[in-house]
């Protein structure tokens, strides 16, 4: 086998030469069908790309079907494929890799993918990945490490490491083509550049088939100038559906899927195309592209992991000409809508308009959304540039998704960094329609074993004493007697982790036993005895699971209140407020009013997909007078309220993989709750956690009158629920004074109380071991007094 170089007659000028234009490389004694076969597949694949070769390299490439092949059509194909190609890569007998530079013009476009050609001369016939790389296509961020300790130096990033990381480059692997090499002596391959930035820039670029085997003496990688024209800037006009200026998300696509998933757990790559933790073919190639987002020094915040921005009104978006599909909304409240975008070429700028549509709005009815646990640092956030992100990142979050009130929680990750934002109010970017305050989970602390801990409207952050996290309490009772002396909300995160049955069923209520090994409601069957808990997290774990402790301990007569809760963006890193509170304060807007709100059960949890407002019990609201019917003696109740639930008419493709996984994410959906491939779903009348009584309705959007006659035998909690993606707050209804006492959930409860102590014993210090056995003891003689 022979490679020709063209070269000049004089080694000064051949060196000049070869620094001002790389020689074209032929390689002779090539088998030319291979070579023509994998010629033809490479133009399906760049077309497929919107890299079309030109039409008449196509019509050559396609004549030399036709002819009888011979070992000058291996030149001929070389000859049509040489000039795109940007870079050439010999892999030598010793499969040592050295690079050189093409002869295509390194020409990019801002905000969009240029593919360019690769020949590989594969002299070692070796079948292995090659792989491209970059200096300045590393990693413009340091994924979250769950520590709450300092960033380690070796994952900080400066703000100019972070600028100079601007290109992303990927080998198309995907059919037509092979993920591989293919060991035949000659191919080509096709390399994918995205810019992020525009104007001259210089970018080194290598290959290799495995650490280890790229060349020595700077020939493994080659300096690239690009001229990197600049993107179409596409002004946003946004109006919400009463005509005014709003924020909205928007998701753009060109369906085009140039990056692998996963990349050996790079999930840096492909997290932005997984929809509740399963990858999505409708989020592909998208578009500013995640994996360069970086919130810290971008001009707008968008993070990496998730597929949507948002924008504002008059904001903008950078954009490459081509077509795009946009699909753009503000939360459950909305509709989704999607419509094709066609960004021309010889632009500078164009506008687009978006008119929203909402299916319902519930802040005109006095009932606001909220979100109580929020996160700024940790799980999906990065670590490095920054320890998580500022409050003005969270706050298009929460504007963007029409949230009323988020509360974001500092925690263990990022820990001494985040708490700076903790003030004891809510945060100035707060307005009359949204409200962001900076709280706290105790989560990643010593007491964590035990259940974490959401701590609402505190005053101060930090428990008396402390001056590390390592220093807290190691169970939850003493944190929450502390929140409590300053006036705070407490309650227990994700309910439902440890309390899975340890014999399968969906069954509410159940009596099987959890094994309350997890980090959710699993103290909460002693604390809620000692009157240290207000809230019972809902929306982000299975929903039997969550549900069935809170029903047993309202059987119990404790009055704990259901709030709803994302924990974005760990158990949900989609979207803010997935699972929702609705609640409706006695006056206006405020922090206050909505943890007022919660602790008298003036609310409920939902998706935000259904909503069931005006639960009376005989004409008393749910969330007033204490929620407390009192009667002498049973009598009939009448039971109303107002519903609306809004369903595609037809279930989709999406629809019915939800539907079908209802112990998996996303917990709380109302595709759960249709009813076969029908657009109904069933109101369930709850009285002491079964289901008495059911009426259905059309999920069509339209509010519907709702009522229920029963007659309980004793005392009672009454509640409204549609399964899966609403449920209202109790109503007590108390007769002859008596309080709620099932004996059976209290035995639950006895029991459970065992299995806790059993599962968490070891783990609480010693010296605050004697503290917490007499509360678990406390526990136990009042649920046996219940069984009596």
């Amino acid at each position: 086998m022979k490679v020709l170089l063209l070269i000049a007659s004089c080694l000064p000028l051949c060196l000049f030469a070869q620094h001002a234009a790389p020689p074209a490389d032929i390689i002779e004694d090539v088998a030319p069908q291979p070579l023509l076969a994998q010629a033809l597949r490479l133009q399906e694949a760049l077309a497929f790309l919107g890299s079309a070769l030109p039409p008449a390299a196509v019509q050559q490439l396609h004549a030399l079907q036709q002819k009888a092949l011979t070992p000058a059509t291996a030149i001929q194909i070389q000859k049509i494929l040489d000039p795109y190609c940007l870079a050439m890569v010999d892999i030598n007998p010793e499969a040592r890799v050295k690079v050189r530079r093409g002869q295509a013009k390194a020409v990019l476009t801002q905000s969009g993918w240029t593919s360019f050609l690769v020949k590989v001369f594969n002299q070692a016939g070796v079948t292995a990945r090659l792989e491209p790389a970059s200096a300045n296509a590393l990693p413009a961020l340091h994924m979250a490490t769950f520590t709450d300790r300092p960033v380690p130096e070796a994952h900080k990033l400066s703000a100019g490491q972070v600028q100079n990381r601007f290109l992303e480059i990927q080998l198309y692997r995907n059919p037509p083509l092979l993920p591989n090499l293919s060991g035949f002596p000659l191919e080509y391959a096709v390399v994918q550049v995205y810019s992020k930035e525009a104007g001259p820039k210089e970018a080194d670029l290598g290959f290799h088939i495995g650490q280890g085997t790229q060349d020595i003496g700077f020939r493994n990688s080659i300096p690239v100038l690009f001229n990197i024209r600049p993107a179409v800037k596409v002004v946003l006009q946004v109006q919400d559906d009463d005509g005014s200026p709003a924020m909205a998300s928007f998701t753009i696509t060109d369906g085009i899927n140039r990056v692998p998933y996963d990349m050996d757990g790079n999930y840096r790559l492909s997290l932005a195309q997984d929809e509740y933790q399963e990858p999505s073919q409708a989020l592909i190639g998208l578009y500013p592209l995640p994996s360069r987002r970086v919130a810290a020094y971008d001009e707008y915040p968008d993070f990496f992991f998730q597929p949507q921005v948002y924008r504002s009104s008059g904001e903008h978006i950078m954009l490459a000409p081509g077509r795009y599909h946009v699909t753009f909304t503000r939360g459950p409240e909305y509709k989704s809508q999607t419509r094709e975008l066609i960004i021309p070429s010889g632009k500078d700028s164009i506008t687009a308009s978006f008119q929203l549509q909402r299916w319902i709005d519930m802040a005109k009815l006095g009932w606001y959304s909220a979100d109580h646990h929020v996160h700024a640092a940790g799980c999906s956030h990065y670590e490095s540039p920054a320890e998580g992100v500022a409050p003005i990142d969270m706050w298009r979050q929460v504007v963007g998704e029409d949230l009323n009130v988020a509360a974001v929680l500092a925690w263990g990750p990022g820990w001494y960094h985040q708490k700076q934002y903790f003030t004891g109010q809510a945060d100035t970017l707060s307005t009359n329609a949204n409200i962001m305050r900076y709280d706290v989970e105790v989560s990643g602390f010593p007491s964590s074993h035990c259940g974490h801990l959401v701590l609402l409207r505190l005053k101060e952050d930090d428990y008396p004493g402390t001056h590390i996290i390592e220093d807290w309490p190691s169970w939850t009772a003493p944190v929450l007697q502390w929140a409590h002396k300053q006036g705070a909300a407490t309650g227990y995160a994700h309910s439902g982790w440890g309390l899975e049955p340890t014999q399968p069923t969906q069954e509410l209520p159940n009596y099987v036993l959890p094994k309350m090994d997890g980090i959710g409601a699993n103290e909460y069957v002693v604390t809620v005895t000692q009157g240290l808990v207000d809230l019972y997290s809902a929306g982000d774990t299975p929903v039997p699971w969550e549900l069935n402790m809170w029903y047993h301990a309202l059987n119990c007569g404790f009055r704990t209140r259901l709030s709803g809760e994302t924990d974005f963006p760990c158990i949900f890193d989609e979207r803010v407020g997935i699972a929702r509170s609705y609640f409706k304060p006695n006056g206006p807007l405020s922090y206050d009013g909505y943890v007022q709100a919660l602790k008298q059960g003036r609310s409920y949890v939902s998706d935000g997909r259904s909503h069931i407002i005006d639960f009376k019990v005989n004409g008393l609201e749910a969330g007033t007078d204490s929620s407390v019917l009192n009667l002498q003696a049973p009598q009939a109740l009448h039971i109303s309220a107002k519903v609306a639930a809004l369903l595609p008419a037809q279930q989709d493709v999406a629809g019915k993989h939800i539907a079908d996984r209802p112990l998996q994410s996303p917990y709380w959906h109302i595709e759960h709750a249709r009813i076969g491939s029908s657009r109904q779903v069933g109101v369930e009348l709850v009285v002491n956690g079964v289901a008495v009584d059911t009426a259905q309705i059309t999920a069509n959007g339209e509010w519907k009158n709702i009522q229920f006659d029963y007659t309980p035998q004793q005392s009672a909690w009454i509640a409204l629920r549609i399964l899966y993606t609403s449920h209202t707050n109790p109503v007590f209804v108390t007769i002859g004074g008596k309080p709620v006492c099932v004996p059976q959930s209290a035995a639950w409860c006895r029991k459970a109380v065992d299995q806790c102590w059993k599962m968490k014993q070891n783990n609480i210090r010693a010296s605050e071991r004697p503290a917490a056995a007499a509360a678990y003891e406390q526990a136990r003689v009042l649920y046996d007094k219940m069984m009596r």
